[in-house]
Parts: C-alpha cells; sequence; structure tokens
C-alpha cells in the first residue's frame, strides 16, 4: 500500500496507473504534479488524482514513491528539482521509453540513493496524451520492462513489479542498454518512419489531393505520426546511436527494394514480399 503516490506528468501513462491504482486499493493518495496548470485541473475534474501541484520539490515531501512520467527531455530538471526533499525510502521509478539515458540522470541528480531508483518502460503507447487519456485497464496483458540498475534494491525492484501487476501488467526485465536497442527497432524506428513518410506526402505539390482520397492504408501506417511531438523529439535524441544504426539498415533495405524495381524483378519482390508477409501474419497470430 501506498500512501502517497505522486505523479509527475499526469497523462495517458501516469493517469492510467494512478487510475489503477486507486481501483486495487494500493494507493491513499495521488497527487499530480505538470507544467499545465489545465490539464491539472482537468486530472482532478476526471478523478485521476486527488490533489495538483506545479512544485514538484514540494508535492514530493513525504512520498511513498514518485512516478516520473514526462518526455524523456524533461526528467533532468525534475530530477534536480525533487532530489533534496526526496523522502530516503521513497521509490522513484519512470515510464520513459528511453532507458540509458535515465539511468545516467539517475546516477547524476540521485547519486547517494540508486537503491530505490527502478527504471521502467510501460509498453502501452498511444497517439494521445494529457489527462484525459488516462484510463483503468490501460496495462491489462501489457508488458512492462524494469531496467534495474546494479544498485537497486531486490526489494524495490520487486516493490515496483507488483504494483504494475496490480494494473494486469506481465513484467520482464532487461538492462538499459538491451532495452534501448530493442526499442530503437520496433517503436522508435516505425514512429521516425511514420513521420518521415507524413512529410514526404506533405512536400508534394497534389499533397491536398492525396490526403482527400487516403484510407485505410494511410490511416494505418500513419496513426502514430499524431503522437506527442515533443515526446518523440526526445526518444529520439535519447536513443541516437540505435537509431541511427537501424535507419541505416531500412535504407539498405529501400534501396534494395528500389533495384528490385529499377530491374522490373518481379519474383525478388514476391519473394520479399511473402517473406515479410508471412513474418506479420505469425506475429500477429501469437499476440492474439
Amino acid at each position: 500500500m501506498l500512501n502517497k503516490l505522486v505523479v509527475i506528468g499526469v497523462g495517458l501513462i501516469g493517469g492510467s496507473f494512478a487510475l489503477d491504482l486507486r481501483r486495487a486499493g494500493l494507493v491513499r493518495e495521488v497527487i499530480g504534479v505538470g507544467r499545465s496548470r489545465e490539464n491539472l485541473e482537468r486530472a482532478l475534474q476526471l478523478g485521476v488524482v486527488d490533489a495538483i501541484s506545479q512544485d514538484a520539490a514540494e508535492a514530493v515531501r513525504g512520498a511513498d514513491m514518485v512516478l516520473l512520467a514526462t518526455p524523456v527531455g524533461q526528467m533532468g530538471p525534475v530530477l534536480a528539482s525533487i532530489a533534496a526533499s526526496l523522502p530516503r525510502a521513497a521509490l522513484v521509478s519512470d515510464g520513459g521509453s528511453t532507458k540509458r539515458d535515465v539511468a545516467a540522470l539517475y546516477r547524476q541528480y540521485l547519486g547517494d540513493s540508486l537503491d530505490r531508483c527502478v527504471p521502467a518502460h510501460p509498453i502501452a503507447g498511444s497517439d494521445l496524451s494529457g489527462a484525459a487519456a488516462a484510463r483503468y485497464s490501460l496495462f491489462e496483458q501489457r508488458k512492462v520492462v524494469l531496467c534495474p540498475l546494479p544498485e537497486t534494491s531486490p526489494e524495490a525492484s520487486e516493490r515496483v513489479a507488483a504494483l504494475w501487476r496490480s494494473c494486469g501488467a506481465e513484467v520482464l526485465a532487461l538492462s538499459p542498454e538491451q532495452h534501448d536497442a530493442v526499442f530503437a527497432a520496433v517503436s522508435h524506428l516505425p514512429h521516425l518512419l511514420a513521420f518521415a513518410y507524413m512529410n514526404a506526402v506533405l512536400a508534394r505539390d497534389d499533397a491536398e489531393t492525396c490526403l482527400s482520397l487516403a484510407a485505410s492504408g494511410f490511416r494505418d501506417f500513419t496513426r502514430i505520426a499524431g503522437s506527442h511531438p515533443e515526446m518523440w523529439r526526445d526518444i529520439a535524441m535519447a536513443n541516437r546511436d540505435g537509431l541511427l544504426r537501424d535507419l541505416q539498415a531500412y535504407r539498405a533495405q529501400l534501396d534494395d527494394t528500389i533495384a528490385l524495381l529499377e530491374a522490373q524483378d518481379a519474383e525478388g519482390l514476391a519473394e520479399r514480399f511473402d517473406r515479410a508477409s508471412a513474418a506479420r501474419v505469425a506475429w500477429s497470430k501469437a499476440r492474439s
């Protein structure tokens, strides 16, 4: 049971975590912290939090747990502001989509208290944001990756894992380095491609006509291009090395496809399409 949970960044992830813990009877008070007064008041109105504050340092006093649910680019200033007022026993975790940079921030600002720091990444993203996006059961049958530091105590890791399990999540562990390499390929790269493709369409002389005629294929491919721009800018910069490797590998695949088209190699194209299609169908069946 948490007497006081402080959620810094009350949006889809932080708000949904608070709602599920409240429903499970595992938290008595939730304090929402953020930059936007309007969003905080909306969170209060919707019952996502019990109280709100724009002073993170003051809000974390007496906290049992602090969840950093801001874009990763904001976490450094937040940790700097709360370090001196964090209770010694408080758990500190986050929902950031990159982990090497977050681990480094914990070391920079909470170096004397790394035993209570549990970097985490709930795999439940959406193109929605803000307090109004928070909902019950968001994490049901979703994965949450914990990336404990070498100094993180097993007790702290298990306490955070148990809270996520109470939300219906499946919890697994990776090192920060493993995490960032995997998610560069399966999460961060698709977002960059969706943004790039959307901009390519907008750059066409007939962009307005293209958009007026776009249907399900365009909708499915570009859905994640509607994601939070600031958040994805920060993720791209934080996982720059992994993304550059995967972008170069993707560019090689594009070059091969261009070469097959130029050579009018229908058989070669069909072989590549068959391989990709079979893998996508198998992945979808396994998930369902």
